[in-house]
């Protein structure tokens, strides 16, 4: 190699070497520069949330002391006993030779509890009397306190409509009504109200003996 190539391989080296120094000082400023400014910066984001709490502040809820009682009732109801049914409507409309293109049918599966018992508020004082050492009590007649359909288990098994209909809206609450009353006749048919009338019986001779009377006649 002759002296020229020489003399420029020196000039290069020399250049990059020169490059590289100030690569490094500039990085290492930089470093610098970021670790003088990062207090500054970590205190602009506590001031922002200083603010932010100021202009956005979490809502306090605090209850008024004060509570206002506008009723007490007193319930004497003596539910003695509680039906579990289920029942199966069919509820239908235009269901003629038509039925294809403008009927509406639905298929509701209900289930649904009947409650019943005494009311006692209904007992008076003639109704209790003393015979020597017998107390004969003459009780309320028995009666339905709830017939209600559980909406949880309740649903609409199969719906069927026409060509030309999107099914009547009010169909499946006149489902659910006729299923309500259909498990307030079953449960009537069943002879609810008589077993609530003998658990009534028995439940009340074993109150009064409790309170003191050994001989308890529950009149018809």
């Amino acid at each position: 190699m002759n002296k020229t190539g020489t003399i420029l391989l020196v000039l290069l080296g020399i250049g990059l070497a020169i490059i590289l120094s100030v690569y490094l000082m500039g990085m290492a400023i930089n470093d610098k520069i970021q670790s003088m400014f990062s207090p500054i910066g970590d205190t602009t984001h506590a001031i922002s949330t200083q603010i932010a709490s100021v202009l956005h502040p979490t809502p306090t809820v605090i209850p008024d002391p004060v509570t206002i009682i506008y009723e007490v009732q007193s319930l004497a109801r003596l539910e003695t006993i509680q039906y579990s049914l289920e029942k199966i409507i069919t509820a239908e409309i235009g269901q003629n030779i038509f039925k294809s293109l403008f009927g509406d049918k639905l298929l509701f599966v209900a289930h649904g509890k009947v409650i019943a018992g005494i009311d006692l508020r209904k007992l008076t004082e003639d109704d209790m009397w003393v015979d020597g050492n017998v107390l004969h009590v003459r009780l309320p007649e028995s009666e339905v306190f709830v017939c209600t359909l559980d909406n949880d288990k309740s649903y609409v098994y199969n719906r069927e409509t026409g060509l030309f209909t999107h099914g009547d809206i009010n169909l499946e609450s006149t489902a659910r009504q006729a299923a309500e009353d259909e498990i307030l006749k079953s449960a009537v048919s069943d002879g609810i109200l008589e077993q609530a009338e003998i658990n009534g019986k028995a439940f009340m001779t074993q109150f009064f003996n409790r309170l003191g009377y050994d001989k308890v006649i529950i009149e018809d």
